[in-house]
């Protein structure tokens, strides 16, 4: 019998001063069984990251033709596609192909740091494709099944609370 997924209910305010996007989410979010809660919040940190009324959570894990999340036109095409990890330039290159804009999430700095120095060459000729490392040291103790979350964004630093833990979240760009 297969281990169904986690589902996980997320109220987060966003105040984005960077952007000035100001707003409150209610999410849904499936956590995939072989999915680490480490992992999970990186997936909601990229979305509070790059919010947007459009901005949706795919199926993810269990897709190979689509990213963790991705921001939609009207007429179906994709704006913004992300992805968390170390992917390999085929997956990137196919990714810049389909969207206008695509934006990467590693995290594991000890991995990441291996894989933009063998990638970095190769990645560079992309020019809608944007790369970030994110530091959040501890951040899985947050999760719960019903998460009520705060966060705010200031000259490029995140700053995520709830009713008993505060972590400050850092994205370092890489391109």
């Amino acid at each position: 019998m297969a281990i169904s997924s986690t589902i996980n209910k997320v109220s987060v305010n966003i105040s984005n001063m960077d952007s000035h996007y100001y707003a409150s989410h209610e999410l849904t979010i499936a956590q995939h069984p072989s999915e680490n809660d480490f992992r999970f919040m990186i997936r909601l940190i990229a979305f509070i990251a790059n919010a947007h009324e459009q901005l949706s959570f795919t199926k993810g894990l269990s897709t190979d033709d689509e990213p963790e999340l991705w921001q939609k036109s009207l007429t179906g095409e994709i704006d913004v596609w992300i992805d968390l990890g170390q992917l390999d330039e085929k997956r990137i290159r196919k990714a810049c192909g389909r969207a206008k804009q695509v934006i990467i999430y590693t995290y594991h700095e000890g991995k990441a740091s291996v894989w933009w120095q063998q990638q970095r060459c190769k990645l560079e000729r992309f020019k809608n494709l944007t790369v970030f490392h994110v530091e959040a040291d501890g951040i899985e103790a947050m999760v719960k099944r019903t998460m009520s979350l705060q966060c705010s964004i200031q000259d490029g630093e995140m700053y995520l609370s709830d009713d008993s833990l505060n972590q400050d979240v850092h994205l370092e760009p890489y391109q």
